[in-house]
């Protein structure tokens, strides 16, 4: 794989690998303070929905990803606690691979970037503590308590690795102060104010001249 940069064009060995090392700065960047732990599922995820029949699922339309409020109802109806388990995890992952690599694409629906980051901070945090309540699961309830807390900082990390070369127009100013003011995102905020725009909630976004 070869992944770009701004001015240069980077080789790879692994897809793993390059997610390993962005998503490692994009995280210290960001200042999302996870651990190793929950650092290597966020690089899990990562791989295995960069293969389209991991994250799309076959129905009589074709392959699409199915509403996250259905993935909900999955875990809320499942007949057992491991159902309902992989159906919160499932609910999780697609929530912050979608969120993190796809934010742009939510300016023309009606479901916004901040639905996808409550529905899946708050899918985390439900397993975290249905892991609590198990002795043997309280170490995986620590990791999914970590994603929860920091799924905010974890879709501005992957926000910039997904955008490495992406380079801003005028819409896309419109829609980072968008983003910013639904989520607070504090990567947001930052491509902002580099980009010379410093928003404020009272009075809107000023451009620096």
């Amino acid at each position: 794989m070869q992944a770009t940069s701004a001015n240069s064009l980077v080789a790879v060995s692994s897809l793993r690998e390059f997610f390993r090392d962005a998503f490692h700065t994009a995280s210290e960047h960001q200042k999302v303070g996870i651990d190793e732990q929950a650092e290597a599922y966020v690089v899990n995820v990562l791989t295995e929905f960069s293969r389209a029949e991991s994250l799309y699922e076959r129905t009589s339309e074709g392959l699409r990803i199915r509403p996250l409020a259905q993935m909900l109802a999955d875990a809320l109806d499942a007949p057992n606690a491991t159902a309902q388990h992989r159906a919160l995890q499932r609910l999780g992952d697609v929530s912050l691979f979608v969120a993190g690599f796809f934010a742009r694409s939510f300016a023309r629906r009606l479901v916004d970037v901040d639905y996808h980051i409550a529905m899946g901070g708050n899918a985390y945090g439900a397993l975290a503590d249905a892991m609590q309540r198990s002795r043997s699961g309280r170490t995986v309830a620590a990791l999914y308590g970590q994603l929860a807390r920091c799924f905010q900082g974890l879709v501005d990390a992957l926000n910039e690795v997904s955008e490495m070369s992406y380079r801003h127009s005028d819409a896309d100013l419109l829609r980072l102060y968008e983003i910013w003011l639904k989520t607070d995102s504090r990567r947001a905020r930052a491509l902002l104010e580099r980009l010379g725009v410093h928003p404020s909630r009272q009075g809107g976004a000023v451009l620096a001249h």
